[in-house]
């Protein structure tokens, strides 16, 4: 109170409590991508990091308008796909087989991306808050196939716009996550170039990991899919591993349905192809001839959907090729999932439970079904140490994340997911209630409050189970002062350091049973 100087009665208000930690957020995930539209209400959200809230709202600012009159909703998303016939049956592609000859399901690769669908799996898996970056459009189709047994690459997919798109988070705190499932879709090259610069901004910026997929991933080899894993492991860098998590293989989804997918998908909209396949000129049926005729020579207010439908009725062929394509492009990086199971992982339990032993709502199918001998090679790599996460088919169980390492798998501190995000939490948390303190004067009643404030915090994750010890004083120590963490000259430099150590859990990966026969013994 300042100098009173007439008598009176005055109130002075002390405030009772002191400054307080409050948790930072701790799975807000940033999608960087392609998206169907960058303009909303004449604004550019081009390269503009955009929160949102949910689904609809993705689909509001980043989608298709449907027009008012117009008989078909938007297709947000319409990959084009091609039947190419062979002359064996193919190893490796989807395929169907029609009067005994078999026909390789191959994509227009320029028309693939999985930005939109991975928005989609994130929500379905439990998904809050995000950030979207759109780069761009979609591209122009080729009105192409990819040639059989290919890595899809998408040259409308641009490394320099990705990489421009992560830049663009640098400023954004809140992120806890980077993701950019399209970064498959680039050569290895690139792919390499962009997960070494996501490793680089995180480390930079200390407050998000980048959950990276891997290229073959998507259709493995059975035998040489280890060859995937060796140039994944070859690209990553050094730099930042442990901000980085990667998961293999991609998962198969049921995120598209039949009414998201028609005639108009296939043979980039060319009508006579797909008539010669399921409806040869030697062997015509009426009925799919008369639709076949309606569709190429539109007369009545009919919708495309409504076509479709009749056609899904009238040819089992046409049919099996819907369904043949459904689950091609079904199949997708499991980043987007992971995302929103590291998100209902916070929630229900905390950050520093590993974001393990969990279900991907929405998956139903693995390309690949590793082995235990075979997940050893993925999970511990002697030569690099870059443990990549594998994603397991279990009977009686389904589809379960089976591994909670970063790409520093050889780090004895930082070779857990959830041990490398608890601490971003735990840094961010006291590194913003810290701000109050700044200009206050470098003394001990300024340590005093400061070490009381994050031991409060602390003792508080403590009790929730995030902390490892008996009590208290085993989970954490915060220091600061004189001759503890600073010097005369720190003081005169206007530097106060605090020292936080904390015991971290760690997850149960290696559970050991050790039974000793215990012999009966006789009166």
């Amino acid at each position: 109170m300042g100098k009173i100087k007439k008598p009176g009665v005055y109130i002075t208000e002390i405030n009772s409590f002191p400054n307080s930690v409050v948790p930072v957020p701790t799975a807000i995930p940033a999608f960087i991508g392609y998206t169907p539209r960058v303009k909303f209400k004449q604004k550019s959200y081009k390269n503009v990091p955009q929160k949102i809230s949910s689904f609809a709202e993705f689909q509001e600012i980043y989608g298709y308008s449907d027009f008012p009159k117009a008989l078909d909703p938007a297709k947000q998303y319409s990959p084009e796909y091609y039947l190419v016939k062979q002359k064996n049956q193919p190893k490796k592609d989807n395929f169907i087989s029609i009067d005994g000859s078999f026909y390789s399901v191959l994509p227009d690769p320029n028309t693939i991306y999985y930005l939109y669908n991975s928005i989609r799996l994130f929500y379905e898996n439990g998904g809050g808050e995000a950030y979207i970056v759109s780069v761009g459009t979609y591209g122009q189709p080729s009105k192409k196939p990819i040639n059989p047994g290919k890595q899809i690459v998408n040259p409308n997919i641009q490394l320099n716009a990705l990489i421009n798109g992560v830049a663009s988070l640098k400023n954004e705190k809140e992120p806890t996550m980077y993701i950019c499932p399209e970064a498959t879709l680039l050569s290895i090259e690139e792919n390499g170039t962009l997960m070494q610069e996501m490793l680089r901004q995180n480390t930079e910026v200390q407050t998000a990991i980048s959950i990276f997929d891997v290229i073959g991933g998507r259709n493995p080899d059975p035998t040489l899919y280890t060859k995937d894993i060796e140039n994944f492991r070859n690209n990553t860098g050094e730099i930042g591993l442990s901000y980085g998590a990667a998961y293999y293989p991609f998962i198969e989804t049921t995120i598209m349905q039949a009414s998201d997918v028609d005639f108009t998908n296939l043979f980039g909209g060319d009508i006579s192809q797909l008539e010669s396949i399921i409806n040869p000129a030697d062997n015509q049926n009426p009925k799919i001839s008369k639709l076949l005729d309606e569709i190429k020579n539109p007369s009545l207010r009919i919708s495309i959907t409504q076509y479709h439908k009749s056609l899904l009725i009238a040819s089992k062929t046409y049919n099996s090729i819907i369904n043949e394509v459904l689950k091609s492009i079904n199949v997708m990086p499991a980043s987007g999932g992971i995302a929103g199971v590291i998100t209902r992982t916070d929630i229900q339990q905390g950050v520093w439970k590993a974001p393990a032993n969990a279900s991907i709502f929405g998956a139903v199918d693995l390309p690949i079904r590793i082995t235990n001998e075979q997940q050893e090679d993925l999970n511990v790599d002697v030569v690099s140490g870059k443990s990549i996460n594998a994603i397991r088919f279990f009977n009686g169980k389904g589809i379960l994340i089976w591994g909670a390492r970063t790409l520093d798998g050889n780090s004895q501190e930082m070779k857990y997911i959830s041990i490398r995000r608890t601490l971003i939490f735990l840094e961010q948390s006291c590194k913003s209630a810290a701000q109050a303190y700044i200009f206050e004067p470098n003394t001990k009643n300024t340590w005093d409050s400061i070490k009381s404030m994050i031991g409060s915090f602390l003792t508080g994750i403590w009790r929730e189970g995030g902390l490892m010890g008996a009590k208290a004083s085993d989970a954490f120590s915060v220091q600061c002062g004189l001759g503890s963490t600073m010097t005369s000259v720190d003081i005169e430099n206007g530097i106060l350091i605090v020292s936080v150590g904390v015991a971290l859990t760690r997850p149960a990966e290696f559970i050991v049973f050790s039974f000793e026969l215990q012999l009966p013994t006789t009166d």
